[in-house]
């Protein structure tokens, strides 16, 4: 098998590599580079965003009369490594990634004309309302509850974990239409303006200090039933089409820069001379390239309609695990400078203590902030269940 790149190929990478060169600011590089999780700040991103969509290049991944590149597998992939390589901010995956294709699949002609124009301009920015408390990873029993009254539904209860809803105007959220029959069939995929009365947003503060994710409370909200996507009841099946959409992320190529950012800081530190260090680190280059063949295979599945369940739960668990191996390695290695003042890294409340180089802010914030990529978008012990489920029938 050659798994080289063709002379096309390396042309759109040149393509790629020169409109990065011109049109990423120091700024944006600057906001991309100090990005401690999946979001940077809402700025950077629809900064990055609006230049990308007057290029065309917002949507890679959409279909091309909604405004997709309808570039291959493999461009795709060459243009999400080449931004991570050069650190561009991360764009919102909640409007681009997952609302819109629930949109493109579900919604009706007058919602995909007014709502995927304006995520790609940046118009509108999504948060999604699944979580609540105890209902997490059994999204089932969630009990947000929507009551029919005329043309609206009357919204009460509360989203927990709501990432970036604080700086979002919209939010895409599963409420409870009807308690009568099973958990699932009761469950309603519906569309919330945040501006609407009664909803109030109360900031949780991570373990990396920093405020991305929130509580969300419905007081009595009315949300016209207009808004719904699909009909009534159809949340559950609707709820499962995004999330495979969701676990279908690329991982490969964030990755691929934070192993390559632990290899600078293991040079400067000397951990690299530690031989159980570069075996270890060898290992999670190996595990690299698996992923990396197995982001290609259910990406080029999804572009064919394809779901992917069982695929894209697998394409998740190794992806956010091998982050979070990475995360440790980058640990291990600043463990093994002793840096001057100047460089050293205090955490909010903490006491003053010299823990790496440069690195150390970003590189320990990722870390603690990657701890919750196993547990968002579904459990990794939930997607073990669920590929044992649908590939070995158990």
């Amino acid at each position: 098998m050659d798994l080289r790149f063709s002379k096309a190929d390396e042309a759109f990478r040149a393509e790629v590599r020169a409109f990065l060169r011109d049109n990423l600011t120091d700024d944006l590089r600057a906001a991309g580079r100090a990005a401690a999780s999946a979001f940077s700040e809402k700025e950077w991103n629809i900064g990055w965003l609006k230049v990308l969509n007057a290029k065309g290049w917002a949507a890679p991944h959409w279909p091309v009369e909604h405004g997709g590149t309808g570039w291959s597998v493999t461009q795709r992939y060459i243009f999400d490594t080449e931004c991570a390589l050069a650190q561009t901010p991360n764009l919102s995956p909640m409007g681009l990634k997952m609302v819109s294709p629930v949109i493109m699949a579900f919604g009706r002609p007058d919602q995909k004309a007014f709502y995927l124009p304006r995520i790609l301009a940046g118009e509108d920015y999504w948060c999604q309302g699944y979580s609540e408390p105890g209902s997490g990873s059994d999204l089932a029993s969630l009990k947000c509850r929507a009551v029919s009254d005329g043309d609206d539904y009357i919204i009460d209860g509360t989203k927990i974990w709501t990432t970036q809803a604080h700086f979002a105007n919209r939010m895409f959220a599963l409420v409870r239409t009807d308690t009568s029959g099973k958990p699932q069939e009761g469950i309603t995929f519906i569309l919330i303006d945040m501006a609407t009365p009664g909803i109030t947003i109360q900031p949780i503060i991570t373990l990396a200090g920093d405020h991305e994710v929130n509580q969300v409370f419905f007081d009595g909200v009315r949300v016209p039933k207009a808004n719904r996507i699909g009909a009534e009841g159809e949340g559950w099946t609707i709820a499962k089409y995004l999330l495979v959409h969701e676990r279908s992320s690329s991982y490969g190529a964030g990755v691929r820069v934070s192993l390559k950012r632990v290899r600078e800081v293991a040079a400067a530190t000397g951990a690299l001379d530690d031989h159980a260090f570069r075996m270890r680190l060898a290992e999670a280059g190996v595990a690299l390239e698996a992923l990396t063949m197995t982001e290609h295979r259910v990406m080029a599945a999804i572009s064919q309609g394809a779901m992917m369940a069982a695929e894209s739960s697998m394409l998740k668990t190794q992806g956010t695990e091998l982050m979070q191996r990475v995360n440790e390695l980058g640990l291990e290695a600043l463990q093994h400078a002793v840096m001057p003042y100047e460089h050293r890294w205090i955490r909010p409340g903490a006491n003053d203590a010299p823990l790496g180089p440069q690195e150390a802010p970003v590189m320990i914030a990722q870390y603690l902030n990657n701890r919750a990529m196993s547990i968002y978008a579904g459990a990794n012990e939930v997607q073990r269940n669920i590929m044992s489920k649908l590939v070995l029938g158990l």
